[in-house]
C-alpha cells in the first residue's frame, strides 16, 4: 500500500485526479480527487473516499446517500499523477441521481441519460439546491431565475441578500409566523446562489457550525478578535 502512495509526487500536486470506471461495464461514472489522506483511506478499506474541493474536507462516497464505491483495482498512470480505479458501484454514481456524472452532450446539450434514483431524501433539501443552482450557472438566463441572477453579477446577487434578509426583519418586527418562514426561505435561496457564484458548499457552512459548538458563544467570539 505505501509504495502506490510513496510513486504519487506529491510535492509536485495535492490532489491527485480520480478517474472512476465502473468494474463490469468500464463506464465512466465520475472523476474526483484524492489527497494523501483519501487514498490512504481507499486503499485501506477499499471503499472509494475523496477530497471535495468545494466542501474542502475528505468524504467517503455514499456517506449521505448510501452509494457507495468498493474498489476492485488501482490503477497509476505512466507519469505517476492520475489514478484510475474500477468500482462496484451501489445505487448511482451522481449526485443527480443518475448512474454516471457524464450525460450531457457537449454540443448539443441534450441529456442522454434518465434520473433513476431521487437524491433529494438522501442528501436534503438544502444540499440538492445548492446542486441545482450549481447546474444553472449553464441554464439560458431567459428562462432560469437562478442563471438570469447568476449571470448579471456579483452586484446584483449581494443587493438580493440584503433585500432579502430586510424583509425578514419586517416579517419577523410585524410578528407575521408565515412571513417569516417564507421571507426566510428566500433568504436562505439567495444566500445559496451567493454561496454557488464562489463555489462554496453548505457542508463547509455546517463544518463551522460543528465547530462552534466545541467551544462557548464567548470563547468563539473572543478567538474572532485575535
Amino acid at each position: 500500500m505505501q509504495e502506490i502512495i510513496n510513486r504519487v509526487d506529491w510535492e509536485k500536486q495535492e490532489l491527485l485526479p480520480v478517474i472512476v470506471q465502473d468494474n463490469s461495464t468500464n463506464e465512466v461514472l465520475m472523476m474526483a480527487y484524492m489527497d494523501k489522506e483519501a487514498l490512504e483511506l481507499s486503499l485501506k478499506t477499499k471503499l472509494a473516499h475523496y477530497f471535495s474541493r468545494s466542501k474542502q474536507r475528505i468524504w467517503k462516497k455514499g456517506e449521505s446517500s448510501g452509494h457507495t464505491q468498493e474498489i476492485v483495482s488501482f490503477f497509476l498512470d505512466c507519469d505517476n499523477d492520475t489514478l484510475l480505479i474500477k468500482v462496484n458501484q451501489k445505487g448511482v454514481a451522481c449526485h443527480t441521481g443518475r448512474k454516471s456524472c457524464f450525460f450531457t452532450e457537449l454540443q448539443s446539450g441534450e441529456i442522454t441519460s434518465e434520473v433513476e434514483v431521487n437524491t433529494e431524501a438522501a442528501y436534503g433539501v438544502i444540499d440538492t439546491l445548492y446542486h441545482t443552482i450549481q447546474e444553472r450557472k449553464n441554464a439560458d438566463p431567459a428562462t432560469s431565475w437562478t442563471a438570469k441572477l447568476l449571470s448579471k453579477g456579483e452586484n446584483t446577487i449581494l443587493k438580493k441578500v440584503v433585500e432579502e434578509a430586510g424583509e425578514y426583519c419586517f416579517a419577523h418586527k410585524d410578528n407575521d409566523e408565515s412571513e417569516m418562514v417564507y421571507e426566510a426561505a428566500d433568504l436562505t435561496y439567495h444566500m445559496l446562489v451567493a454561496l454557488a457564484s464562489k463555489n462554496i458548499s453548505p457542508d463547509r457552512i455546517k463544518q463551522e457550525l460543528a465547530r462552534r459548538f466545541d467551544m462557548s458563544g464567548i470563547a468563539e467570539k473572543n478567538a474572532r478578535k485575535d
